[in-house]
């Protein structure tokens, strides 16, 4: 039964990944200004950059969600982008003086549950969700398909029919996808 939960999901995602477009919802993201300790990213080398404290400043100040995706110095400039399933939040923070624009960019529920079905800025943990979910339905596919070898008075339809839809699926890739 939890193989069926996990196929219902990755079957509706797969659907909704098919038809993005359908399921946008277009939020409008939220800009915010500060300043922030500017010790975090004026230290002399910019590889001394105070990750921790960016990641906690924004997530308590500003209830930033994922993980530090790209934590990237230029010269004056310190860009830090968190990304998660549906979510993405981009700081542009000057290291002179410690002033930064947060842009927060909320995506729709179905944009979330379609980075999951991808495993986009999910983590190790989510990974290994989607790999045991491949493992099972692979296991439950075969199984469907050894049980055809016992129905003895369906064995071959059952066989033709997984040969045409093997068939069906080459040639409709070999035709129509570009």
């Amino acid at each position: 039964m939890l193989s069926f939960a996990l196929l219902l999901f990755f079957a509706a995602t797969g659907f909704t990944l098919n038809h993005a477009d359908w399921f946008d919802s277009h939020q409008r993201p939220a800009v915010y200004h500060g300043v922030l300790n500017k010790a975090w990213v004026n230290a002399p080398d910019p590889s001394a950059v105070d990750r921790d404290e960016l990641q906690n400043y924004f997530r308590s100040t500003y209830r930033t969600k994922g993980a530090i995706s790209d934590l990237h110095v230029d010269g004056d400039q310190c860009e830090v982008l968190f990304k998660g399933p549906g979510y993405e939040a981009d700081a542009t923070i000057d290291r002179q003086t410690g002033k930064f624009d947060l842009t927060v960019s909320p995506f729709s529920l179905v944009a979330v549950l379609n980075d999951l079905h991808k495993g986009r800025d999910t983590g190790t943990k989510w990974s290994a969700v989607i790999d045991f979910s491949a493992i099972l339905m692979t296991l439950v596919s075969l199984t469907g398909l050894t049980l055809i070898f016992f129905l003895n008075k369906r064995r071959f339809s059952g066989l033709v029919l997984v040969v045409v839809g093997a068939l069906l699926s080459y040639l409709v890739y070999s035709f129509w996808v570009f």
